[in-house]
């Protein structure tokens, strides 16, 4: 049942399209609803279980022999970020209905939402290494394809591809530590790598391997200086923003990081790393939120700077900091993705996002302006009693005062992080109170293209149950800490501490830091005229979107150019460049290596029909070096491969010899089949240093493949895998033709791949067909 929840929204993005054409009267978000709702009720049912420490795993194999099967794990960890994917994600869908118009292309707006759903939840509920990186890419896919989604801009396109270059990046590095740890401990299963966790950390490799894995988190929770793929991706719908950009898809670098933390936690490398990145982002993503003009990139980075606050407090590695951490990415998930479709509501009854343009809407949109002040203030941190936001970031204050039984490195740097989550908060507070009083209040700056007006109710619903847990976690914050919480932090640090939250903590350091957060922020917001042109200074011009502009085009500059150096058009430049790289990298292996080697065991006899064959294969061969007919040179050319047909008749190899005719006669009539269309061969005469080239590389050639062919046979240097084909191809093939089991069972996914590249040449040749300039409409 687990592996069908999870299977459930590939399910439903198959069906969508035959949905959408059927269905035009009724949203197509109504039935796409059904689907969110239905999995968030599923997940609701393991609340219980895990509360009282059950966890629920089960397995499907999929590639035994190499240890990978997908298995589905739910824990505490697991169990809260798929309540919060599909929680999230029925409000996002229901959003969607009243925010996006039918005469949108729905299809492949909830195809792309559904497949990124799916791919979240096998991030979050995959014990297998191997597994979650197959979700884990899938998400960044369909992310891809979700900010593209309004492609006819170039600003959706950019933004989509700069998110995917910069996530599959570290998916890909993270690809790499995930190999070296399921070589070390001998699993790919985490539970298993987690019960193993010293041997990575007392393997000389750990900090290529936390790095690496690092990468992976870091890119995808855009932690400095990864972030600037999310400001950009700013530029997809706002349901969509509001699900991957606040609650899932950003959150799943913070999953990992949290996951991972019973084997890297307690190590200086991981808390320097992953508690000095988290405040730099926290820091710079406050700082840079405040010159912002557009809701959404204020959002963005404010965005950024939360989940840099998040990864601090992972990296702190403290009981109490951990239980902030998870308290934060759930108060998190309610404010940020309230606030995201207050922007929304705001862009689509307004026409713009831009505060420059805005002001006074709380007189015309008053339910949006009461949401907006909730999510906010809760945001900035506001002590106020029904502000979850000021909880947990009380909790994130007291976390930065204190380490127990820290190390030297940390008693050495520690002292310092409070002074950065008191500027990076003071920041957070300034772009908070910016966000919601030059947008409700004073006066309409300039006329907008749309008269300002409250948003239908439908569009509010979602934001009011998102502002009213808000207010209900900041009430009862006990009974979501007994609930979520505790499981949480058991997953994250292996005990369950103390998980009382409570408003008031008395006077203390945490409470004077949140004061002058408070006082510092009120005055800096109210002259921010004269100080905000510091900006220009620093970091002027400055900043991570213009470097990796610079790579990028560096990199298609360089590449450019060297492409240019060597596609030439001329097919003979190509065949040296192929037959050097040969020569050298095989000549240079063998002679290091030693490996050419002549040895007369255990050869066949040859009798005399097998020389005259082998003579007329030589002599064919040969001959096609001076054709200078295109045909005749081919006919001649089939008499080598036929001959070799022959050899494997007599030297008892029949399967060898059918399969050899069948390729043989394939290649010759597709090579005629092409060489009849091409024009008559003009063969211009050579220079005589061309020649001696030509003759050179052909001989080189020859010789090394000859003596390729001589040491496969003349060393052994492992047991030969044919015998294990001998006897097992009909046993566990089922099958006498040797050649046909080897292809179709032992190198089963090696011909599936190759028949898959085959069709998707296919389908693109049929693509560029259909597509082809000139074609008029409806033809053919």
């Amino acid at each position: 049942m687990l592996h069908a929840a999870v299977l459930l929204p590939f399910l439903a993005a198959f069906f969508i399209p035959l949905l959408y054409r059927g269905v035009k009267q009724v949203h197509l978000g109504w039935f796409v609803l059904l689907v969110p709702i239905l999995l968030f009720g599923y997940f609701l049912t393991f609340l219980k279980g895990v509360m009282q420490g059950v966890h629920t795993l089960k397995t499907f194999e999929w590639i035994p022999s190499l240890g990978v099967n997908v298995t589905f794990y739910i824990d505490g960890l697991g169990l809260f970020f798929a309540l919060l994917i599909t929680g999230i994600g029925s409000l996002v869908v229901l959003y969607s209905i009243y925010y996006l118009n039918k005469a949108e292309k729905l299809g492949h707006f909830y195809v792309y939402l559904l497949l990124f759903m799916g791919a979240m939840l096998g991030v979050v509920l995959s014990d297998n290494l191997f597994v979650l990186y197959t979700f884990w890419e899938l998400t960044s896919i369909s992310s891809f394809l979700l900010i593209g989604y309004w492609y006819q801009r170039e600003k959706s396109t950019s933004g989509a591809l700069k998110s995917m270059m910069i996530t599959v990046f570290g998916g890909l590095a993270m690809l790499g530590g995930f190999l070296l740890m399921a070589d070390i401990t001998g699993t790919s299963s985490i539970r298993g790598i987690i019960e193993n966790g010293e041997m990575i950390v007392n393997s000389a490799l750990f900090p290529f391997i936390l790095i690496l894995v690092l990468l992976g988190a870091f890119t995808k929770s855009a932690q400095f200086p990864f972030h600037t793929w999310l400001p950009d991706a700013m530029e997809a719908p706002t349901p969509v923003s509001a699900f991957l950009h606040s609650a899932t898809m950003v959150k799943a670098g913070i999953y990992l990081v949290a996951r991972l933390s019973l084997v890297f936690a307690g190590t200086d490398l991981f808390f320097l790393i992953v508690s000095g990145f988290g405040l730099l982002t926290l820091c710079w993503g406050s700082y840079m939120a405040v010159t912002q003009t557009d809701l959404k990139a204020i959002l963005a980075y404010s965005t950024i700077s939360q989940l840099g606050m998040i990864m601090a407090m992972l990296g702190f590695g403290t009981e109490l900091a951990i239980l902030a951490a998870v308290f934060h990415i759930l108060n998190h998930a309610t404010f940020k993705g309230s606030l995201f479709m207050v922007a929304g509501i705001i862009d689509h009854e307004t026409g713009t996002r831009d505060i420059r343009k805005l002001g006074g809407l709380f007189t015309f949109m008053p339910i949006t302006a009461t949401l907006a002040f909730f999510g906010t203030f809760s945001m900035a941190g506001f002590p106020l009693p029904f502000l979850n936001g000021f909880l947990s970031k009380e909790m994130f204050f007291d976390s930065s005062l204190h380490f127990e039984n820290a190390s030297t490195i940390v008693e050495a740097v520690s002292p310092f992080f409070p002074y950065f989550a008191v500027g990076g908060s003071i920041f957070t507070f300034i772009y908070s109170i910016m966000l919601f009083f030059r947008t409700f209040t004073g006066r309409q700056r300039e006329t907008l293209s749309k008269q300002p007006h409250e948003a239908p109710i439908g569009m509010l619903i979602s934001p009011m149950i998102l502002v009213l847990l808000v207010i209900i976690i900041a009430f009862i914050p006990d009974a979501f800490g007994h609930a979520l919480l505790s499981p949480m932090v058991d997953a994250v640090n292996g005990s369950v501490g103390e998980t009382h939250i409570k408003f008031w903590h008395g006077f203390g350091p945490a409470l004077y830091m949140s004061l002058s957060v408070l006082i510092l922020g009120t005055a800096l917001y109210l002259t921010r005229e004269k100080w905000q042109h510091i900006y220009k200074a620093f970091p002027g011009k400055l900043s991570a979107a213009k470097a990796y502009d610079g790579l990028m085009n560096g990199l298609l500059s360089g590449s450019k150019k060297l492409t240019n150096g060597y596609m030439t058009g001329s097919l003979r430049h190509y065949m040296i460049y192929i037959f050097v790289f040969f020569i050298a990298l095989v000549g240079i292996t063998m002679s290091v290596t030693g490996g050419f080697q002549i040895n007369y065991d255990n050869l066949a006899p040859i009798a005399v029909p097998e020389v005259m064959i082998a003579i007329v294969m030589a002599g064919a061969a040969f001959a096609t070096v001076f054709m200078k007919n295109r045909i005749a040179a081919i006919l001649v050319l089939g008499i080598v491969g036929y001959g070799l047909s022959l050899l494997f008749v007599f030297f008892r190899a029949p399967d060898l010899a059918l399969t050899q005719l069948i390729v043989e006669t394939v290649t010759v009539a597709l090579f005629l089949l092409c060489f009849y269309h091409l024009p008559n061969f003009d063969k211009k005469k050579e220079s005589k240093g061309t020649n001696t080239i030509n003759w050179v590389i052909s001989i080189s050639v020859g010789v090394l493949v000859t003596m390729v062919g001589i040491a496969s046979h003349s060393t052994k240097l492992f047991e030969p895998i044919s015998d294990y084909f001998l006897k097992n191809s009909y046993k566990l093939g089922g099958g006498d033709n040797v050649v046909n089991v080897i292809l179709v069972d032992f190198r089963g996914l090696d011909t599936m791949l190759e028949i898959l590249v085959l069709g998707l040449a296919a389908l693109g040749i049929y693509t560029m067909i259909k597509l082809r300039p000139g074609k008029k409409e409806g033809n053919d």
